[in-house]
């Protein structure tokens, strides 16, 4: 028989924060924290390819280009996106490192955590 632990929770429920990990969940949080922002992820995210170049994403929004900038800067900034520039235009992709760190923290948040482990014995068949 083999004893397997199995992680029922999500981290923010599981255990405590560390001080460093709280410290770098609440800069990504805070970029997010923008509609402007959280929409410029997800085009950046869904458009073609992965990728989506600044004169794609100017236009889906009633702002001027150096607002879009600054978001797009808090966004790089904060280590969700990155930039290359090609000729006159730059073109953001996600990093998915970081933004899988976001959705791990909640998911699954279902119910509160155990008071300890589960743990189950596999019998082989």
């Amino acid at each position: 028989m083999t004893a397997v632990t199995i992680q029922c929770c999500a981290p923010i429920a599981r255990e405590p924060l560390s001080e460093s990990d709280a410290v770098e969940l609440a800069t990504l949080l805070k970029a997010v924290a923008d509609p402007v922002r959280l929409r410029l992820l997800s085009m950046i995210g869904s458009h073609a390819g992965g990728e989506a170049c600044v004169c794609d994403l100017t236009d889906a929004f009633d702002l001027t280009a150096p607002t879009i900038s600054h978001h797009l800067k808090v966004l790089r900034t904060a280590g969700l996106i990155d930039g290359e520039r090609r000729g006159t235009w730059v073109y953001y992709r996600i990093i998915p490192e970081a933004v899988n760190k976001l959705g791990a923290l909640f998911a699954p948040l279902t119910e509160p955590a155990p008071s300890r482990p589960v743990e189950l014995e596999l019998t082989p068949v």
